[in-house]
């Protein structure tokens, strides 16, 4: 694969990363951290390591590119607290990666599972991913909150500094306006 073609191929999981990066640095860390930088560092990264990448499907590669998001966490996370390497919090994060990464393809499909099915929704993460990004903020981190981390309306509330209400209406015109624009990759 050339140049060009591979980095065309990494560039199509941009959101989809930057979905699990959001997710995954907590409030208190985004001052220290962007997750948009993490992302550009793992695309960076898996360009460079391209060579290794030993898979075939886009799901591999967006397992692939979700151990390296992990690591570029993990590493940025021990740079900030200047702590030794732990092993354990480092599978840790790649298990929450993981288990974000499968409340998202949960909340698209219940039990797909023939090759072409589990291609179908690979696609259906990337374009469910492209979409989030183009969410108003607020309603993009309360449908964040809601459907790939289990918060409850009432934490979200707590968390967004508002009323449940106020948090059910951004729910609501989050997924309305998150359906309308999956519909444009049907």
């Amino acid at each position: 694969m050339g140049q060009e073609t591979e980095g065309r191929a990494l560039e199509r999981f941009r959101h989809y990363l930057l979905l699990l990066a959001r997710v995954h640095v907590g409030e208190q860390l985004r001052a220290k951290f962007d997750p948009s930088d993490m992302v550009q560092q793992t695309l960076l990264e898996a360009h460079r390591k391209q060579a290794q990448f030993r898979g075939h499907s886009d799901a591999e590669l967006a397992a692939w590119l979700r151990q390296l998001l992990s690591c570029t966490i993990a590493d940025a996370l021990r740079a900030f607290g200047r702590v030794k390497r732990d092993i354990a919090q480092e599978r840790s994060l790649e298990a929450a990666l993981e288990n974000s990464s499968a409340r998202l393809e949960a909340w698209l499909a219940a039990d797909q599972s023939s090759p072409t099915q589990r291609a179908v929704r690979q696609e259906q993460l990337l374009h469910m991913a492209e979409a989030l990004a183009q969410l108003p903020e607020d309603q993009r981190h309360a449908v964040e909150l809601k459907h790939l981390q289990g918060y409850s309306v009432s934490a979200i509330a707590q968390q967004l500094g508002r009323s449940e209400t106020a948090v059910g209406g951004l729910l609501r015109r989050g997924v309305t306006k998150l359906r309308e624009l999956l519909r444009t990759y049907e």
